[in-house]
């Protein structure tokens, strides 16, 4: 029974290539060097809307009197989407209306008395120069001319001022009528028959219109680290939870500079444009992107776990630190670990590139066990032994 406890490991490790033991009794977990493709990939989220955005508001307080337009409705440029009720403002206009005549009235009136000044004016120079009147009738007669002259000024000023107030009624009434300032699709209704609204502090918004369904685009949150391997016209992919085995393909149109800043993280915005021929995305979709920067086919590559491993200190007092840029791989090489210094290149989150002394199918260790065997922490990470190494793309 003694000696089946102290086969049984033995016989498992040789099953399953999953480990080997060193004269010591430390048991190592390896993976074979190999060669495939390395996908460096930024991931985000972002939310789907489109190129062109209308909100439509009233500039004028009233009670919505009718509604021509409806969610998902088509709209044209000019077309009449609602009304209010207009009642108020044509009273307004036709008061502004009479205001103006009677200033027009006013005007007249000045511009009579100012012709019968100027008619008193010469007959008093006439008789003045008989000298059949004092001169102060003169002077008279000539203050009673200017007088006239500011008068007509002052009605004209009135007539303007008149004027002005009926065209800004005439407005106030048209603006009764509210209209699509572009062709596109209604994708908001915020009013319905009967409601006030209130234009007193800014323009409450009635309805929001997209300009084009077919043309969407994608607006991301990348991190500060990752914005760097990002360019504009790069193409990125991505995915939205209706059609989740649906992938969707768009091109990076902008990244902005202008950061976002939620809780301390900082964040740029990658606009994608996307086109939308199948109308199967909707404003406001949840988009999970993926930026693909960089590509190496049949790259020499081995798992993170690798380039994480580290050795007993003994081990590693033996090795001299590596240059910068430079990192220490651990090759088993029989039952002895040895250390061989790779520069790292592309790496996916999973596997790694590397270049140096290392050659496909060499084993590197991604792990160390206890010298009874007992499980490591890493070994479900990536396959060992012969087996070839778990890809994660």
């Amino acid at each position: 029974m003694t000696l089946l406890r102290a086969t049984l490991p033995l016989l498992l490790l040789g099953l399953f290539g999953c480990g080997q033991k060193t004269p010591a009794g430390a048991q190592y977990s390896t993976t074979r060097v190999d060669k495939g493709p390395v996908i460096g990939r930024v991931t985000t989220t972002g939310t789907v809307s489109a190129l062109v955005t209308v909100q439509v508001g009233a500039q004028v307080s009233g009670r919505i009197q009718t509604l021509n337009a409806d969610f998902n409705s088509k709209v044209t440029k000019g077309q009449v989407l609602a009304k209010l009720d207009p009642a108020l403002f044509e009273a307004q206009a036709q008061m502004a209306h009479a205001n103006e005549r009677a200033a027009l009235a006013g005007l007249t009136r000045t511009q009579a008395q100012e012709k019968d000044a100027q008619r008193k004016l010469a007959r008093a120079r006439q008789l003045s120069d008989q000298k059949l009147v004092p001169l102060a009738d003169l002077e008279a007669a000539q203050s009673e001319l200017e007088v006239a002259q500011a008068n007509i000024q002052a009605a004209e000023g009135a007539v303007a001022q008149a004027r002005a107030a009926r065209q800004q009624a005439q407005v106030n009434l048209a603006y009764t009528t509210i209209t699509s300032p572009i062709d596109g699709t209604v994708i908001s209704r915020a009013v319905d028959v009967g409601q006030t609204v209130a234009a007193s502090l800014a323009a409450p918004t009635l309805f929001t219109i997209a300009e084009n369904l077919s043309k969407m685009q994608v607006d991301t949150n990348v991190a500060e680290a990752d914005v760097g391997k990002l360019s504009d016209g790069m193409e990125a992919t991505f995915s939205v939870d209706a059609f989740p085995n649906r992938a969707f393909k768009g091109r990076v149109r902008q990244i902005r500079y202008s950061p976002q800043v939620v809780q301390n993280v900082v964040t740029y915005d990658a606009v994608i444009d996307v086109a939308n021929d199948e109308l199967l995305l909707r404003p406001g979709m949840t988009a999970n992107v993926a930026f693909i920067y960089a590509r190496a086919d049949d790259a020499l590559r081995v798992p993170n776990a690798a380039l994480r491993f580290r050795p007993d200190a003994e081990l590693m007092r033996k090795v001299s630190k590596p240059e910068p840029g430079k990192r220490l791989l651990w090759v088993l090489e029989g039952d002895t670990p040895s250390p061989v210094v790779v520069t790292v290149g592309l790496s996916d989150g999973s596997v790694t590139v590397v270049e140096g002394a290392v050659s496909e199918g060499a084993r590197v260790i991604t792990d160390k066990q206890s010298a009874d065997g007992a499980r490591p922490a890493g070994l479900g990470g990536s396959s060992v032994g012969s087996g070839g190494m778990r890809r994660a793309f």
